[in-house]
């Protein structure tokens, strides 16, 4: 009788111990108080709340921790575990990424939901493979040429250094084979380079643009979808699997709620950046049918380049044929 009721106690103080907390560091590039903080800042409270408290999210904004690249970095030697990156930190695991950057392919996001439905599966299966779950996807926004002098067409470009990231030597090598000049900056330098003149041009999100004060040296806008910057979150797969499957499975379902709504705002987010900078100084220039005309044969022209170095020839190939079907079934449709 005493050793059932000694058990009994035992299993009583058991139950009473608190969980071990597992403490997540999340960093990013984006500023806190930013929407996008946020909302990252209510997934971490939806975690703890749904896992009792054994989940914890510590969250490290305006690149601390450095840029995209470094953040990927630390994941991989443990000093961090996730990142909610762009398509640059995203494309240091898996290069496929870059099937959304290929320039002038997507009209609309429309196109872009269809074209990503169809090769999530295959994304996410080759970031496990590379040791990263991905929790959410979240597009920061159509890239638009921002440069300190007007840009109209190509030609424009060849007097202009454009921004290339640092460490990218894909995209910098493709700008020098068609003819350009780059220059490769951290993220965290290109105010500065702008305001120096070291670049001249860079294609970036307008919520970028507006955020980290681009627009003042680079005072004109091309308005024209250049493409896509996506993005996602991801965690290191090491400290995932270390996670319960009921927690795993709850903190998923909560990243894709947020990760919806993070995408829902930056994708209504664009007029409002514009229109933000129009009254502090930019000039936004709108691209008639010949201009049009130049920078689609430019990109035509990319393709060869782009196909097989900076996107691998495989998702290129599944990329462009799924937009092609999209149209297909449009002008079906019409």
């Amino acid at each position: 009788m005493r050793i059932r009721n000694l058990v009994c106690v035992l299993l009583i103080w058991v139950a009473l111990i608190p969980a071990k907390t597992t403490v997540i560091k999340l960093a990013t590039l984006a500023p806190q108080g930013s929407d996008m903080y946020n909302l990252m800042v209510e997934m971490g409270q939806a975690w703890t709340e749904a896992t009792d408290g054994a989940i914890k999210l510590r969250i490290y904004p305006n690149g601390v921790v450095g840029d995209e690249r470094d953040m990927i970095r630390k994941i991989r030697v443990g000093q961090i575990h996730a990142a909610a990156v762009t398509t640059e930190g995203l494309s240091v695991v898996s290069t496929d990424v870059y099937g959304f950057l290929v320039p002038l392919l997507f009209d609309d996001f429309e196109d872009v939901d269809w074209v990503r439905n169809r090769i999530a599966p295959q994304l996410e299966q080759d970031f496990a493979d590379n040791g990263f779950v991905i929790l959410n996807w979240g597009d920061v926004g159509w890239a638009y040429w921002f440069s300190r002098e007007p840009l109209l067409v190509p030609s424009d470009l060849e007097d202009m250094s454009i921004f290339t990231w640092a460490g990218d030597y894909h995209t910098a090598k493709l700008w020098k084979q068609a003819g350009f000049e780059s220059v490769q900056l951290a993220y965290l330098d290109v105010l500065s380079g702008l305001q120096t003149g070291l670049i001249d041009a860079l294609a970036t999100p307008s919520i970028m643009a507006l955020s980290n004060q681009f627009f003042g040296p680079a005072d004109h806008m091309l308005d024209m979808k250049w493409g896509l910057v996506t993005g996602g979150t991801i965690i290191d797969k090491r400290i995932w699997d270390r996670i319960n499957t009921k927690h795993q499975q709850k903190m998923l379902t909560i990243a894709r709620k947020y990760g919806v709504k993070q995408q829902a705002i930056n994708r209504n987010i664009d007029d409002l950046a514009i229109a933000t900078m129009l009254e502090h100084g930019l000039t936004v220039h709108e691209p008639n049918p010949q201009q049009m005309e130049q920078w689609v044969t430019l990109t035509r022209s990319f393709y060869p380049l782009i196909r097989g170095s900076l996107i691998p020839a495989g998702i290129f190939d599944k990329v462009v044929a799924l937009k092609a079907e999209k149209d297909s079934l449009d002008l079906l449709d019409e």
